[in-house]
């Protein structure tokens, strides 16, 4: 009796590698399952109508079946219209699936995360400034995962943010007021309340959430280094 399939899911593939001599396996975000590891069984074949389908930040309609952690490709189908990654724009995609794989447990639905992530690649796409698009994402995800910034009270005293004060971040609790101490990272009061209006528009706080969101994500991951930020530095270099 052949194993039920489940139904098809709303999906993009996060990244791909070789499996054996003709297959794939194949990280993919769902919105209704979460991250969810599939086998593509011969989609390495040279005439695989699979191989061709399975593209990064393109949208896609997946089926599968099995019950273990690694479940078997049964459907895939492209549903289109959207143009391909390039440049920066590609670089910023792979950093963001790579935050994915990451971070993100296997079968944890985040149907959320995944309407910001669709919403994400496709402002890439349409060429839209990337750092607003980035911290943004940044932001959603770790709310999804449980770690909600806080942004306009003082970690320890309650004491609402002041504008013009400076701020450190710490990770497990929240701002912290420098009061004339020195931290490597420091932030405005304003940056802080801009991120909690998810206002991205002035310069300076725009370059203060690159410098908290690289911390917080650092944190996050145990400060293991991501290849996607490793690859992007060596191309500034030049």
């Amino acid at each position: 009796m052949s194993e039920r399939r489940a139904p098809a899911q709303a999906a993009f593939v996060l990244h791909t590698y070789p499996y054996r001599e003709t297959s794939l396996l194949v990280e993919t975000f769902t919105r209704s399952v979460g991250r969810v590891s599939l086998m593509a069984r011969g989609a390495r074949r040279p005439r695989s109508a699979t191989r061709g389908t399975l593209m990064a930040f393109q949208p896609l309609m997946l089926a599968w079946f099995g019950k273990g952690e690694l479940k078997t490709l049964a459907h895939v189908e492209w549903t289109g219209g959207q143009a391909l990654l390039q440049g920066e724009a590609l670089l910023c995609g792979f950093y963001l699936n790579e935050l994915l794989v990451k971070l993100l447990a296997r079968e944890d639905p985040h149907e959320q995360l995944f309407e910001r992530y669709r919403e994400a690649v496709r402002a890439l796409s349409a060429g839209e400034p990337s750092a607003p698009i980035l911290r943004a994402f940044e932001k959603a995800l770790l709310q999804e995962l449980g770690y909600a910034m806080v942004l306009e009270r003082e970690a320890a005293s309650g004491r609402a943010i002041d504008p013009g004060a400076l701020y450190t971040y710490d990770p497990e609790r929240g701002p912290v007021a420098l009061e004339g101490r020195w931290a490597e990272l420091q932030l405005s009061g304003s940056t802080l309340l801009d991120l909690a209006r998810d206002d991205l528009s002035d310069p300076r706080t725009l370059a203060q959430a690159k410098a908290l969101m690289k911390a917080l994500i650092a944190h996050r991951l145990e400060y293991q280094p991501l290849n996607s930020r490793r690859i992007f530095k060596e191309l500034l270099e030049l």
